[in-house]
């Protein structure tokens, strides 16, 4: 018997939108910035949706957070 094997769909990868816009350091004051990190709802998003570094997902997170205890950004999402 013979096996059926998958193949896969290449994948198209995406250039790091941080490295792209030439930013090496996260701060927690740049809000514009790190509203581009968070959903609708006020998560951070996942490092396989932003295409970001673990590293500079770590850095976000800190960021994300550091902001969000300075009342910069809002713990949840936006409000109707």
């Amino acid at each position: 018997m013979t096996r059926h094997v998958k193949t896969r769909k290449p994948v198209k990868s995406r250039s790091n939108p941080l490295v792209a816009a030439g930013i090496t350091y996260i701060d927690y004051k740049d809000t514009d910035l790190l509203r581009r990190f968070i959903s609708d709802r006020g998560k951070i998003r996942s490092r396989r949706v932003t295409h970001v570094t673990a590293q500079q997902q770590r850095q976000l997170a800190a960021a994300i957070k550091n902001a969000r205890e300075m009342a910069l950004l809002p713990h949840s999402g936006k409000r109707d």
